[in-house]
Order: structure tokens, then C-alpha cells, then sequence
């Protein structure tokens, strides 16, 4: 997966937008079958062409008209339900249609809008670094040092040792990716507490999300991996934190 999106990144960028905008389908369609196993029904059909149309938004027009499209597909969507089912079930459907429209499409947009920045392709890249950085600095911590759980309940796995050997790893690349996107360097380390503390968040999530519909993996289109929201949660959680520091520690 990291082959392919950095060569889509680097040798085109419409390409990679294209990417992007099959990973959220397909996303979106993995948490749909989620919330379906506790009888919640995600209005598929609007919500793609909603998260599509707010993906191209950010692409061509920015942050305004992404929000602006999340708002019409709300619209859409509730329209949609009420039209199609039952209407004790309106409400909670909508609900959960509209989680699902922030939780993959809209953070997903953030990855566009570094792509659009001034600093393009680069910001992608040091974005996806510490990601990275963050899955790779809590294994390692987590395996060899990881004795006392973060979130028990949720993730027995997750440690504060394995939090700490994130947050180590996240700062060392922090603080080169901002060096290297020409900002000043202690930026980089705000960058990585922030980017830490979302990419944990979105993993504590996806697994409260698995626990409470009873899965283990959201599906099995990546073997040995589980599903690709599995592999999403924290790249998705990290985009907007990544946006809002690179938007004010460099030069824009």
C-alpha cells in the first residue's frame, strides 16, 4: 500500500486524488457493513456521491467547499432516509451516515488540501511519514517495553510505552519534515505531539468501533491485514492535525 501511494503521489497528482477517492468508497462501504451487523443502515449510495463530491471539492476549490458539500450530502442523506425507511429508524440511520461522512471523506479531504498547498507533494510525504513513524515507533516500544495498557477495555495491545515510543519516533520526523519544508524546527515538534495524540485516537476508535459491533477485523480485503479501514484509522485522524500545523508553522 505505501509502494503504491507514494508512487501515485510522485508521479501524478491526479492519480493519487483518484486514489483517494477509491480508498473512501471503499472505506466508507467497510463501515457500512460494520454499523449493519447492530442494524444500522448507512445510506451508501448518497454518502459516495457525497464523499466524492466533497474529496474533488477540497481538490479544486478548498476547505469551505469541502464543508460546504458535507452539508449538502447531510441534506441529501436525510432526505434519502426518510424517504426510504421507517421512521423510527430515520434518526439513527441519518446519525450514523453522517459519522461515516466525517470520518472517512471529510479527514480524508485534509490529505487533498496538503496536496494543494504550496508545498504539494512534500507535505504529503512527510504526512504519510509520520504516520508511520507513529505505527512503527508503538510497535516497537510496545513489544519490547509495553507493560502497562492505555485504553484495557478497548485495545488490550495499546500501551503507554508504546504511546511514548510513537511519540519519540514522530518527533524525529517531525522535526526533519518541518526542517525540510523550510519552517522552524521546534514546529516540528509541536507537529508530532499533535499528529501523535490523533493517529492514537483514530486507532482507539476504529478498535471501539470493532468491539462494539463484535469484529475483530472490519473486513478481509487485505490479507493477513484484516480491512483498510484497519490500516486507515490513524492516517485518517492524522490529516487535519497535520494540515493545521503545516498550514501555520510554514511558509504558505
Amino acid at each position: 500500500m505505501a509502494v503504491v501511494a507514494l508512487a501515485a503521489l510522485f508521479l501524478s497528482r491526479p492519480v493519487f486524488v483518484l486514489m483517494v477517492c477509491v480508498l473512501t468508497v471503499v472505506a466508507m462501504w467497510e463501515l457500512a457493513g460494520a454499523y449493519a451487523r447492530k442494524d444500522y443502515q448507512v445510506a451508501l449510495a448518497p454518502a459516495w456521491v457525497g464523499g466524492i463530491g466533497i474529496l474533488i471539492s477540497a481538490w479544486l476549490l478548498g476547505l469551505e467547499a469541502a464543508l460546504g458539500a458535507l452539508c449538502l450530502t447531510v441534506f441529501a442523506v436525510t432526505v434519502w432516509k426518510l424517504i426510504d425507511t421507517p421512521s423510527h429508524r430515520v434518526v439513527n440511520d441519518v446519525m450514523v451516515t453522517i459519522f461515516v461522512l466525517i470520518y472517512v471523506p471529510l479527514l480524508a479531504s485534509f490529505v487533498l488540501l496538503l496536496l494543494k498547498s504550496p508545498h504539494g507533494v512534500w507535505a504529503v510525504f512527510v504526512y504519510i511519514a509520520l504516520s508511520v513513524a507513529n505505527d512503527l515507533g508503538g510497535w516497537m516500544a510496545g513489544i519490547t517495553l509495553g507493560k502497562h495498557p492505555m485504553a484495557p477495555r478497548i485495545s488490550p495491545k495499546k500501551s503507554w510505552e508504546g504511546f511514548a515510543g510513537s511519540l519519540v519516533l514522530s518527533v524525529a520526523v517531525g522535526i526533519s519534515g518541518v526542517w525540510w519544508l523550510g519552517g522552524t524546527w521546534w514546529w516540528g515538534i509541536i507537529l508530532a505531539c499533535l499528529t501523535t495524540v490523533a493517529a492514537t485516537t483514530g486507532d482507539l476508535v476504529e478498535s471501539l468501533i470493532k468491539r462494539d459491533v463484535g469484529l475483530k477485523d472490519m473486513s478481509n480485503i487485505l490479507p493477513g491485514h484484516g480491512g483498510l479501514m484497519d490500516r486507515m484509522d490513524s492516517l485518517l485522524m492524522v490529516a487535519p492535525a497535520a494540515y493545521l500545523i503545516m498550514r501555520v508553522a510554514l511558509p504558505w
